[in-house]
């Protein structure tokens, strides 16, 4: 069984049953409900037919979700099992996402491609963050915006009991889900270490915002000089 490998530039990487499992528990329906409330809100002020690039998709959910809003979606997963996942998802619900085996500090991308990138719940996971922040800022157009969901370092542990109890899981699985989050937080970056990152990045600063157990950040890139 294949479960979680180290890279030089991702620090973690799901591959095999762990990633299987990762996404069937993934699929609870108040979660589902949740990602399409997120993709109705990153789809606001986005014009018809944008490019989207979803950095790490894992399963693909989101990503399934803004392709059905009618978005040219493109996915980048470095685990080639989230890879055959997000496409037979995508599949099954009859839109079209183009999905990518590939690094996040490396994506196979030209210049100012997409109109928005985001990335969920793995940015913590990644070796080189300023190269991929970079990178981010280079496939996206003038005036495009990046956003990054993560894990708050700052989320207390009651934060986490709160946040898997909406997860809508099996007792067995809250608990299993619980214990690597705890783990993972300590991982995740602050606000505070996130506005650093950002600073040293091309994008020079970013619009960081923490709630319980989320990180939200988003990036503008400009390419006006002032």
């Amino acid at each position: 069984m294949k479960k979680i490998r180290l890279t030089q530039t991702q620090a973690w990487q799901m591959e095999g049953a762990a990633a299987r499992w990762y996404a069937r528990q993934r699929a609870s329906a108040p979660q589902l409900a949740a990602v399409r409330r997120y993709a109705a809100r990153l789809a606001e002020g986005l014009p018809a037919g944008a490019a989207v690039l979803e950095v790490a998709p894992g399963p693909g959910y989101l990503a399934v979700e803004l392709a059905g809003l009618g978005f040219a979606v493109t996915a980048l997963d470095l685990s080639r099992t989230f890879v055959e996942i997000t496409a037979e998802n995508a599949r099954r619900a009859g839109v079209r996402v183009a999905v990518h085996h590939g690094d996040a500090a490396d994506p196979p991308f030209a210049d100012g491609s997409f109109d928005l990138v985001v990335c969920q719940a793995a940015f913590k996971n990644f070796g080189r963050p300023v190269r991929v922040l970079d990178q981010l800022h280079r496939v996206l157009r003038d005036g495009g915006t990046a956003v990054i969901h993560d894990m708050n370092r700052d989320a207390t542990s009651a934060d986490i009991d709160e946040e898997v109890a909406r997860m809508g899981l099996s007792p067995l699985n809250a608990l299993l889900t619980k214990v690597p989050l705890r783990g993972l937080r300590n991982r995740a970056y602050s606000r505070e270490r996130f506005e650093a990152l950002a600073a040293e990045s091309a994008f020079g600063t970013c619009d960081a915002r923490a709630e319980g157990i989320g990180l939200e950040i988003r990036l503008t890139r400009s390419d006006i000089w002032v």
